[in-house]
This record gives structure tokens, sequence and C-alpha cells, in this order.
């Protein structure tokens, strides 16, 4: 009689995807509303001093996330292999992400203060990293173990990658933020003041609430594949990673498109200055809504969430119907192309797309921009488990941990080589501290941010936004022209697996 396949129930993939949303919500938090934004624009850090603090930080992931691999795959507990580190940790990554938004204002404090900021910045942040990668890991290591399933799977990770991109509203920090600080700044309280106390209320809200959901992900799951009992040490799991052909693919392709990670980490700040010209509050006017700012900001913010949330609704039906191979390639390929656009509809828009048709336009270039970045991300999820898979099928072992901790790696490194290019070209224009204080005071007294110092802030802003993007995309592509698990093969070697496990029971 043939084996019966084992997979989630629905209240488990609910209490999941909770989780996912929640643990997704405090990411966001933490790199676009503090790296992105906080830091620069609010305490104003030296742009240098961002980018020297998160590559120390994926220095340090380089090591880290390898390491938390090894223990989660070594783990062995009544409640599994990856949900241990769910139920116990999120509390602790929530407190932490609180604390990165304690700091003091560097252009305000003395030399010897200066260096304390710029310490306790580098400090909580790479803390906030390592604990996050405690349970990132696990988080995605659990679809691999919560069924046997492969089609149960895929829709597992699709629905994972839609529910992490719900979690992306945590990016809307920024904005809630400013909403808040707008009211301390109508009491009189010195701007800068106002917008910390507006983010450490809207942070420390938004982190409680994530926390919360992100609990359910360890409290309302179950694990069904057994882990193998094999223990590797770290030097072992780096040769593993490197020796599976199709995730040494994955994993370099990964990396090669790592200026993707930019979309997120400067849209905030794209949407906040070039739309709202510093401040989202300026929607609102003494004659009531700013009806064309609002139009502009509402084009380019749903093109940005809608492409992605599209393209990974779709891409789990789009798998059944063509390779993952295929379908990984057209998105990195194609999706180059309108991220290149979005800086050539700039430059012949003579730097303002804010009349209505070039905002059309700026929009339709975000969305397919944004498409090819939803569709990648769900594909990576499905490839890599599929590599969990394929090691299995040839060594016996099952690195559910230190394969996902590759995933981890990857968007780690992604967001800090993205900061990294974020730094030089900001550096370049001197958009940083001193000056980005001052701009913040001309553009309250009324100047505009898209024509302020010869629109060289703007140009900046479009241009991470596009090209660095666009090449990284076309490059990515090289890697997995010839990628080595087939759909095929992969059913197969799935096929084989499960049959293996029933012999053993």
């Amino acid at each position: 009689m043939q084996k019966t396949v084992r997979t989630y129930t629905a209240k488990e993939r609910n209490s999941y995807l909770a989780g996912m949303v929640g643990q997704n919500i405090i990411y966001n938090v933490v790199t676009t509303g503090l790296v992105g934004y906080y830091l620069q624009y609010v305490i104003y850090l030296p742009v240098v001093a961002i980018g020297w603090i998160v590559a120390i930080a994926r220095v340090w992931d380089a090591i880290n996330d390898p390491m938390m691999g090894v223990i989660v795959d070594r783990t062995h507990s009544k409640w599994g292999k990856c949900r241990p580190y769910l139920i116990f940790a999120p509390v602790i990554i929530g407190a932490i992400t609180i604390l990165t938004f304690v700091n003091g204002n560097y252009n305000q404090a003395s030399d010897a203060g200066k260096v304390l900021i710029i310490a306790w910045a580098a400090v909580s942040y790479i803390l906030w990293g390592m604990l996050f990668t405690v349970c990132d890991i696990p988080l995605w290591g659990l679809t691999s173990l919560m069924t046997e399933d492969e089609h149960d799977r895929s829709k597992l990770l699709g629905l994972a990658r839609i529910f992490a991109g719900i979690g992306g509203l945590g990016v809307l920090v920024v904005q809630v933020a400013q909403a808040i600080g707008q009211y301390f700044i109508d009491s009189g309280m010195d701007v800068s003041k106002a917008n910390q106390y507006g983010f450490l209320i809207a942070v420390s809200v938004l982190t409680v609430g994530s926390t919360i959901l992100f609990e359910f992900a360890g409290l309302g799951t179950k694990e069904r594949v057994e882990p193998s009992e094999e223990h590797r040490t770290i030097k072992e799991s780096f040769k593993l990673m490197w020796q599976c052909k199709p995730f040494r693919q994955i994993l370099v392709s990964g990396i090669l498109r790592s200026p993707i990670q930019i979309l997120m980490l400067v849209a905030m700040s794209f949407v906040t200055y070039y739309y709202a010209n510093g401040n989202i509050m300026n929607i609102i006017t003494d004659d009531g809504l700013n009806v064309t700012m609002l139009i502009n900001i509402a084009i380019v913010a749903v093109s940005i969430f809608a492409g992605q949330f599209v393209a990974m609704g779709i891409t789990p039906t789009l798998i059944k119907k063509f390779e993952n191979k295929t379908l990984y390639n057209f998105f990195s390929i194609g999706g180059a192309f309108p991220f290149f656009a979005i800086y050539i509809i700039y430059k012949l828009a003579g730097g303002d797309v804010t009349p209505i048709g070039w905002s059309l336009l700026t929009g339709l270039a975000f969305l397919l921009a944004s498409a090819s970045m939803g569709g990648i991300n769900v594909l990576q999820s499905v490839m890599i488990a599929d590599c969990v898979d394929y090691e299995e099928y040839h060594s016996g072992l099952r690195p559910d941990g230190v394969f996902f901790s590759g995933q981890s790696f990857i968007t780690k490194l992604s967001g800090g080589i993205a900061i990294l290019i974020q730094s030089l070209v900001y550096g370049a224009v001197q958009f940083s501290e001193n000056n980005i204080e001052v701009m913040n005071q001309r553009l309250t007294e009324g100047e505009s941010f898209i024509t302020y110092n010869g629109g060289e802030y703007a140009a900046a802003m479009f241009f991470l936004l596009s090209v660095p993007i666009g090449i990284g995309m076309l490059l990515s592509a090289i890697p997995t022209l010839k990628y080595a698990l087939s759909d095929k093969e992969h059913d197969r070697m799935l096929d084989e697996l499960v049959k293996r496990r029933g012999e053993k029971e």
C-alpha cells in the first residue's frame, strides 16, 4: 500500500503565515526605518559611518549565519528542529528592535558623544542582526519540515513570500513616525527631537504587535519530516553548501543580484522626499488635501508594492506550468529592463516626473520592476528547498538549517552591498549629515527637493533605484542559465525520498 504523504493543516499554515507577517514587519522596521531613514535623516549619522556599520555586520554574518544553520541542524527537542527558536527568540528580537532606535542626535553631540552614538548604532544593529538570524533560518527551514508534499511546500513558500510582502508594510513606519512627530512639532518641540519621539512611539507599537504575530510560527505549527542524525562542523557545512551544485548556483546568483535590495532600502526616503518634499504630512495643507501630491504618492507606492504582490501570487501557479529555471531567468533578465527604464524616464522628463503623464509612466516601470523582485523571491525559496531534497537524496543528510542560512546570508549580504552602493552614490553628491539637516530646514521654508542643490540629490535617488539594480539583475542570470536541477529530476528524487522515509518507520 502506498504511504500517505504527511502535510500541514490549514490551522498550522495560517499560524506559520501570521509569524511570517510579524517577522517581516520587524525586518522592514529595521532595514527601511532604521538603516534606510532614521540613522541618516533623523539623527544625521554620516552616510559613510552607516556604510561601515552595515559592512562590518555583513562580514560577521558571513560567519554567523552558517554557524546558526549548523546549530539548527543539530537541534533535537520535543518541539522539533526549528520550532524551539521560533517559540523563545521573538520576544528578545522585539526588545532589541526598539532599542536600536534609542540614540542621540549626531549633529548636536560633542565629539565624545558622536563616538558613542556611532558605537551604539553599530553594536545594537549587529546584535539585532545576530538575533534575527536565530529566527530567520528556522522560519524558512520549517517549510521543509511541515510537509512531505512538494506541491504543498511550493504553495506554502509562495504564500510565505506573499505574507512576507504584507509584512513589508513595516516600511510605513517612516510615514507613521512623521505623522506622530508632527504632533510634537506643533507643540513647539525641536523638529529633530520630535521626529525621534515619533519614531520611538511608532516602532514600539509596531514591534510589540509584530512580536505577538511572530510567536504564532512557533506555537501553532508542527514538524513532520524527521531530521537526519548526522552532525557536521562549520567547515563541513561550508563545504556541503559549496559542493551542492544547484545550491551554489542559487547562492552566487543571489549575491550578484544584491543591488535589488536598494529598492526597498531607498523606497520610503524616495517617496518622502521626492514626492512629499521631505514630510508626508505635506499632503495636508491649509486648503485641504494636496491632491496632486497624493495621486503621485499613490501611483509610485502602489506600483512598488502591487508589482511584488501580484508576482508572488501568480508565481506558484506559473511553477506548475514552467521550469523553475526558466521562470527564474525570465524574471532576472526581463526584470532588468524596467529598472533601467526608471532612470531613463527621469532624464527624459528633465528631472521632474510629477506631471501625471510622467508619473504614470514611472509607476508602470516600478510596477514591472517590483514584479520581477517578487517572482524571484518566491523562486529562490522554492529552489533552495529543492536543493535540501537534492542533498538528502545524494548524501542522506537533510541540511534545512545550513541551506536556508544561505538564504538568510544572501538577504543580509545583499542589504549590506546595497547600503555600500548607496553610501558611495550619496557620498559623491555629499548627501549626508549637516547637508541633510540644512536641506530639511530649507524644505520646511518652501524649497523643492526636486530642484534643491541643482537636482543632484533627486538624481542620485533615481540613479540608485535604476542602474545598479538593472546591472545586478542581468549578472544574476549568469550562474543559473545552466541550472543543475531540473523539475523532472527533482520530482523523481522526492518520490524516492518519501519511499525511503516510509521504509524507516
